[in-house]
Parts: C-alpha cells; structure tokens; sequence
C-alpha cells in the first residue's frame, strides 16, 4: 500500500501526519516507536514549511511475509518538482509484525471540527509516553534511592570488611611475632638448660674453661675470653678497662662507640685495647666476689636485650660451676693426701712378698672407706689386712682408721684373724652404731706352711697354687662388722705351699651393677691364674699391674678398688716391699 500526500501549507502538514500516525497504529506499531516516528516526521514537516514551497510525503507499507518476516511502514519526504516527487530529502521506516487494520490513513478528516480533534488525538501518543516516562521516571527514582541505599549499605560493609582485615592482618602481625619471641625465647632457655648442663657436668675448673668459648660461638659470641682473677699466667697480658670495671664494680659493662641499651649493663667508651669492635664483659659472681670476667665480641647479628639477660645468667651459672670445681679440686687433694697417708707402707717379710694397689673412685672426692693394711706380730707371724667400711667422704676414712689402729692394737696382744674381727665388731658397733664394715684378715707365720684366715661380709680370698690351679676361699665367713648381732667370727685354715700367691681385695675391683659380684670373683681368679709363677717370683709389682687392667677396662670406677697379693716364695728369699698405692 502507497499512499501520497502534497503538502503546501500547515494544514497540509497536519493532515500528513494524523495520516502517518494513524497508519502506524493500524499496523500494531508500538506507542514508543509509533511517537519516535511521528515526532521525527513532524520536525521535518517544520523544516519543509520554513523552506516553504511544494513538498510530498510518500507513506508505504508492506505486510508481514508469510514465512513470518517482519513488514515495514516507510515515511518520505520529497520536494515536489514539475508536479512529482523528486529524490527523498528524508526518510524513516518502522518494523511491523502484524498486517493493517482499522480505517485507511488517506481518511483524514476535511472539515475544521473533525480535523482538530483528529490533530489533537494524534498526540495521545505523546502523552501515553509522557505518563510512562512519568511512571519510569519515578521507579527510576525509586530504584535510584534503592540503589543509594544499597551502594551506602555496601560501602559500609567494604568499611567494615577493610577493617576486619585490618584488625585481621595486624592479629596475624602481632602472633607471627608472638611466635617468633617465643621461638626465640624457648631457643635461648633451652641453650641455657642445655649450656648449663654442660658447665655443670665437670668438676674440673679448666674443663669448664674450655668448654664456656665452645658454647657460646658462633651463635652468641665471636670470641670468649675468661679471665680469672687467681689465674697468675692470665693476669700478666693487659685486660682492657671494661673487664676490670666489671670486676671493680661487680656489673656487666658494654664498651663501644655508641650505647648498647642493654638491660642492666653499664656503656662505656670504646677499649683502647680494642677500639674497632664492642666488647661485653660480664663479671663471673661468686657468693662473696667476682671470680673473673668473661669478655664477648658480638656475633655478626647484634646482641639483643634478650640476648644480653641470657650472658648475664649463664655468666652467673659459670661462676658458680668454676667455683664449685675449684673448691671441689682444694677439698678432693686435701683428701687424697688424707687417704694416702693414712696408708702404709707394706713390711718387708723373709720367704713373703706384699704387693698392694689402691684406687681411688673417679667420682666424688676420691677419699672413702676402703683400706690395706700389713703388719708384724710379736711372734713372728704377718698378719694382712683388707677392710672396706660402707659409705665415702671424710667420716668413713676417719672410721677406717680408726679400725685399722684398733686392729694393729688388738694384734698386739696376739689372737688369730677370726678373734681379731670378733673384737672389731664389738668395737666398731659401740663406737658407730649407724656405720658398718666388711673385712677379711689372713695370717701368715714362717713355720707354718697354712694360711689362717676369717672373713665378715666381705668377698673371698682367691688362692693361686704353685701349678697354677686357682680356688676360692669361699668358707662361710662372719656377718657385717659393727651390725646389732652378737656374733663369734670362726677362722678357716687352708694349705700354703711354696709358690702360693693369696688375693685380697675389695668389691669394687670385681663388682659391676650390671652383673653382681660372683663373675668379677671369676674374672679375678682367671686374671690370677694367668700369671707366670716365674713372674709371680720375680715381679709381684708387675703381675698386680696385669691383673688390675683387664679387670678395670670396663669399670666405671664408682667405688674404690684395693688388690693385696701375697706371694710365698719358692726360695725363701724375700721378694721385697710392695708399694702402697697407685
């Protein structure tokens, strides 16, 4: 369908576009699109009267298609030359999906009545969009002032997510270092657990010496120097000023060229002795005044406040152990000069060699109960003594002196070994009721060819014949020495040819916590029965010597050790005096 419209005047114009509008409505074209059409073409309406002249508006339209395309509605306008239309000056076109229907646009109203309200009603379009612009624009406004509330209340929430994270990542910060204190914290106690224990473990004071550099470098000290102040070799090189205000004033000092800020350590210049790098030197406290100074470079981290609480504390703990060591190494001389004067030297005796040896334990002050002991009777007999009087320290080795000068008295007035140790035992009870002893003493007399001999709680003698055949002397012996039993010691007498060597000992030289008493007893025996008889004669010294080493490799040295070897000569020539110790 074409229709043409000549237009000359407004009324031309009018009529022109009630038509187009009417056409687009009669074909279903949508009040938006219908009102964008009708308002273009009527702005080009405006324009053609402006010009002035003949103009024609064209409106076409074709139907949808029958495999279901959409038709159109084409609106052009062309200047009108020699009574036609000439090329286009504009053009529009709408999509319709539906064929015409209603009253054709040529019916446009003539007269004046019916034309106005037919260009009147022509703008209802215009007003539908204007109340659905209205409609949109207020739930436009009130999606705005949604969305505001939304945006504020989002805002909100990305403020208080920002400073959840906030508090968050500074949590994080704050436990991570946390964390890394009481790592660092645990390190350092435990290197002062660890350190401590190591200073601790020797009684030596040059073994803790020593072993004070090895602990702190690398990680807490470049270099440790210790200086002590008794140490006469040490104290001839310079020391600088800071260990000697150390000393002076009984507080950690720290010299260099800017303070160090350490708790409870006094700054002070550089050292002249050493101007290029700080020193901390921390006196080492005993219970009445400094020992000595350690001096520390700093390792290559600087020390910390922490770092500096910990020196100071291990510097206190190794003031404590060196002097602990110290005392201990005055007491432990004094008492090994007690232990070995209190033994004697063995008797020179025609056809009987005496060999002895007495070791110390390895712990402790080395001073205990254990003793030898050999000594001549009026009638010509030998009597040889082996004691070990429970306990250590100084009250056992008085009390074994004690015994052994009640003994050399009893034997005065003559008795055999059993009557001997019946009256050590009464002795020893109502002198000590809380101390107790063990003891085995063999007689020997040069015109007898038998050893007598009696025991009370103490270990077996061993006997080693002249063709080598060893025996334990494993009569029944008599209880403990000084325990609340009135008891009769019984002497024992066994055959003692040429020849013969007889041992005595004490229980640390055959007893092992691991495995009792009876199979050091057999390693002794076996260790006996080794030896040479020639070696026996010649070098009694010797074949002690040998049967100690084997029997002490594997010792820990818990307890004293006493070996006495009593050999009877197969000549009659003496062998010579036994030393005492060893």
């Amino acid at each position: 369908m074409t229709d043409t419209w000549k237009i000359a005047t407004v009324d031309d114009a009018a009529r022109a576009r009630i038509a187009a509008a009417r056409l687009a409505a009669a074909h279903g074209v949508s009040t938006v699109e219908r009102t964008r059409l009708v308002t273009a073409l009527s702005a080009q309406l405006r324009q053609s009267l402006i010009k002035g002249g003949s103009w024609v508006m064209t409106l076409h339209g074709t139907p949808p298609s029958a495999d279901g395309g959409p038709g159109r509605i084409t609106v052009a306008l062309a200047a009108a030359a020699n009574g036609s239309a000439g090329k286009p000056s504009w053009q529009a076109s709408v999509a319709v999906e539906e064929p015409g229907r209603g009253e054709s646009a040529a019916r446009v109203p003539r007269d004046r009545k019916a034309f106005a309200d037919a260009l009147l009603s022509a703008d209802e379009d215009t007003s539908r969009i204007l109340d659905r612009l209205s409609e949109q624009e207020q739930l436009v406004s009130f999606h705005r002032e949604e969305l505001h509330q939304t945006n504020q209340g989002v805002l909100a929430l990305h403020a208080e997510l920002d400073a959840a994270g906030r508090v968050q990542r500074e949590l994080f910060a704050a436990e991570r270092a946390a964390r890394t204190e009481a790592e660092s914290a645990r390190r350092r106690l435990t290197f002062l657990a660890d350190a401590s224990a190591a200073l601790t473990a020797s009684l030596n004071h040059e073994e803790i010496l020593d072993r004070l550099p090895q602990l702190l470098v690398p990680g807490y000290a470049r270099s440790v120097d210790v200086w002590l102040l008794d140490d006469d070799v040490r104290k001839r090189s310079p020391r600088p000023a800071a260990a000697v205000a150390a000393v002076r004033t009984g507080r950690p000092q720290y010299a260099a060229d800017r303070p160090g800020g350490l708790p409870g350590v006094d700054d002070l210049p550089p050292s002249a002795l050493h101007p290029d790098q700080p020193l901390l030197c921390i006196p080492l406290p005993t219970r009445h005044s400094p020992l000595g100074v350690v001096t520390l470079t700093p390792p290559e981290d600087p020390w910390g406040p922490d770092d500096a609480v910990m020196l100071i504390e291990l510097a206190r703990r190794a003031g404590i152990a060196i002097d602990h060591a110290q005392r201990f190494e005055h007491n432990r001389d004094i008492a090994e000069t007690l232990q070995r004067a209190l033994l004697t030297e063995l008797p020179t005796t025609p056809g009987l060699g005496l060999a002895a040896r007495y070791l110390p334990a390895t712990h402790g002050l080395n001073i205990g109960g254990d003793w030898y002991d050999a000594f001549k009777q009026p009638d010509g007999g030998l009597v040889a003594v082996m004691g070990d009087v429970t306990g250590h320290g100084l009250r056992a080795a008085v009390m074994m002196s004690q015994l052994r000068t009640a003994l050399r008295a009893y034997a005065v007035d003559g008795g055999t070994p059993g009557q001997l140790l019946t009256r050590l035992h009464v002795f020893l009870h109502h002198l000590q009721p809380d101390l107790y002893a063990t003891a085995v003493i063999a007689r020997f007399h040069p015109d007898e060819s038998t050893v007598t001999w009696a025991a009370a709680g103490h270990p077996p003698p061993v006997l080693r014949t002249p063709g080598g055949g060893v025996r334990v002397l494993d009569a029944k012996p008599g209880a403990m020495l000084g325990i609340p039993l009135h008891q009769e010691i019984r002497d024992h007498t066994a055959e003692l040819p040429p020849g013969s060597t007889l041992a005595l000992y004490t229980d640390g030289l055959v007893e092992r916590r691991a495995e009792g008493i009876d199979p050091g007893i057999r390693r002794l025996a076996e260790a006996l029965g080794a030896q040479r008889a020639a070696d026996l004669e010649r070098d009694l010294e010797g074949a002690a010597d040998r049967i100690l080493d084997p029997m002490l490799r594997d010792s820990q040295r818990d307890d004293d050790v006493c070996l006495l070897l009593c050999h009877v000569g197969d000549t009659g020539a003496h062998p010579g005096p036994g030393r005492s110790t060893a």
